[in-house]
Order: C-alpha cells, then structure tokens, then sequence
C-alpha cells in the first residue's frame, strides 16, 4: 500500500455558491487534453471517466493486463490538484488497513485514530477483486454515502471522493468476485480495449528513455473540480428523457435470462453522467445520444444473468445493447 501526494483536504462548505458553466467546460476539457497527453487511443474512455468524476459516481475498469487501467487512474490524479492514493489490494488486506485504525497514544493516555488512505480526494483500489468481500465492504458506506463509520463514530469525506477500481477478468485464482451490492455502488465499468498499430507505436516512442506519467502536471485545482461538479446539476435534461432513462433500466427487469435487473440507482447513475457528458460536449442540456451512449457501461454490470442465458452466451453488455435499439427514442 502507497501513498502519493498529499495536499491538503478542502472542507466542505455550506450555503448556496455561484456556478461559472463555461469555466467547468474549460475544466473538462483542459483535464481530457491532459489525459490525452499519456493514454494514446483512449478518448472514449478518457470521456466515460471524467463522466463519472463530474457526477460524484465511481469507475470500475476491468481489462486485460497492460492495458493502461492504472496508467489512466494516475494519469487523471496528477492532472488534479488534489490528493490521491493508491491501495494494492491483496488477500491478507485487511478493512483497518483502507478505513485507519485507533492507536492507543501512552503518553495522552487515550486512543488517537490514524487515518487510512481512504481519506483522500481520488482512490486508485487496484486488482479489487483480490481482497476478500470482508476488505471490498469497507468500501461501501464511503462509496454510496461520502462519509465512514470507525469505531462507533461517523466521519466524513472530502466533497471530492472519487475511487477508481481496476480488476483483471481473465485472472481467476486467489480473488473474490465483487457482490452485487458492491457493483451497484460504481456508476460505471467499461474496459479500455487494445489501441491500433498507429497509436502502440507512439506508446513505445513516447516511453524510449522514461514514463511521460512523470512529467505531467496538474492542470485543474479541486475548487475547479467541485464548481464542475456543481455545473453539472445545472444540465438541463427533459421529463421526456428521464422516462425513457428510467425505461431503458427498467426493460433489464423484464427482459428474458436477467436473473436480477438494474436497480433505481441504475437511473440516477444515468442521468447524472449523462448530463455531466452533456456538459463536456458543450450543451446546457442532455441529449437522447448521450444517454445511449452510456447505457452499457451505467447498467450492464449490475444485471446478474440466469445460468442458462450465460451457456447460450448471452451477456449482459448484450442485453442492454439490444434494449437500446429496440426502445423507441423520444422526438
């Protein structure tokens, strides 16, 4: 378990403040064409990302090895100003180890607790599935809440939490497949894929003598990422498309080898990235599109699919697809 840089927390702050819509613009995007600089070939996934980030959800990347999931989660911390960590997660990982634990100081005579690196603005949980569900569980509270609960009492975090899991597909031996209550948590999963010849080959040139990940700079402070965030909320989307959002997930309930379908936190995960997608496409309001776009990647990993439905090879990614083009847009 590492840490890596350590500025200082913002506190959250009450009452009502301006929001500068085209500053969050210019925040997303100058954040992307930082990104961009590192992961070659990975703008869709640089845009899911910063989706998520600008809505308050967490992202679960889940590709093959080498395929850049660590690479993307550090390559977005340094372009913020803000705190990041990183938590390798292993077998013997234990909750203590990602929530602090309190140490009994002789010389006050009393319990101090020591924070652990969940408190931070962005969490790299790397290889996830490695540790045991009692481990992924301490996860939980922080994820869908903001806030942890230590020791009987509750301590919250920044207004800027953002985790980042990564897990690895193929590897089956020695990890714990997340429970569903733990996949529901993240707003979206989505892999990175392999990138064509062209851009494997500017990969190799770019890392000929070292690691441009070491160069890059911040390019956003947290102030900026919170009015994006508050920007965000600002995105108009119409009662039209928040029925055919709702729809969307709620046709995952009635559709034929989903054993369990998407729940209502599906939808709010939908419209709150769609909008926040809105935002770095330049528009005050959401489009049909951009709810399509997002559809798979916000819903298919919470389907848990019957048995049968899997042999045939049907998935989950598949389902959704099929919903999507079948479900009648709205004018």
């Amino acid at each position: 378990m590492s840490q890596e840089r350590s500025t200082p927390l913002v506190e959250k702050k009450s009452g009502a403040e301006g929001v500068d819509t085209q500053a969050a613009r210019r925040t997303l995007q100058g954040i992307a064409a930082n990104i961009g600089r590192i992961m070659r070939g990975q703008a869709a996934s640089t845009r899911k990302l910063l989706a998520a980030l600008a809505s308050g959800g967490h992202v679960l990347l889940e590709d093959f090895p080498g395929t850049g999931k660590t690479t993307l989660a550090k390559a977005l911390a340094r372009s913020l100003d803000a705190r990041f960590k990183r938590v390798q997660f292993t077998p013997d990982l234990l909750p203590s180890d990602i929530l602090g634990v309190s140490i009994y100081d002789q010389r006050e005579q009393q319990f101090r607790f020591h924070e652990g690196p969940i408190f931070t603005n962005i969490l790299l949980a790397d290889e996830i599935n490695r540790a045991s569900p009692r481990t992924q569980s301490a996860l939980l509270e922080a994820m869908g809440e903001g806030q942890v609960s230590v020791d009987g009492d509750r301590r919250d975090l920044s207004d800027l939490f953002f985790v980042i899991a990564t897990q690895n597909p193929v590897e089956f031996r020695g990890t714990y497949p997340l429970p569903e209550a733990q996949m529901d948590r993240f707003a979206m999963q989505f892999p990175l894929g392999y990138v064509d010849v062209a851009e494997e080959v500017a990969i190799l040139t770019a890392q000929e003598h070292n690691h441009p990940l070491e160069a890059l700079q911040p390019c956003a402070t947290l102030a900026e990422v919170l009015n994006l965030k508050r920007a965000v909320q600002e995105v108009r989307i119409s009662e039209e498309l928040k029925h055919y959002a709702v729809e969307l997930v709620g046709s995952t309930r009635r559709t034929p080898g989903v054993q369990l379908g998407a729940s209502p936190r599906a939808s709010i995960a939908l419209m709150k990235t769609a909008q926040a997608l809105a935002l770095f496409d330049g528009r005050d309001f959401v489009t049909p599109e951009q709810i399509q776009e997002l559809a798979v990647p916000v819903i298919a990993h919470r389907l848990v699919m019957e048995p049968q439905a899997r042999f045939s090879g049907q998935t989950a990614r598949s389902v959704v697809d099929e919903i999507v083009k079948k479900l009648r847009v709205p004018a």
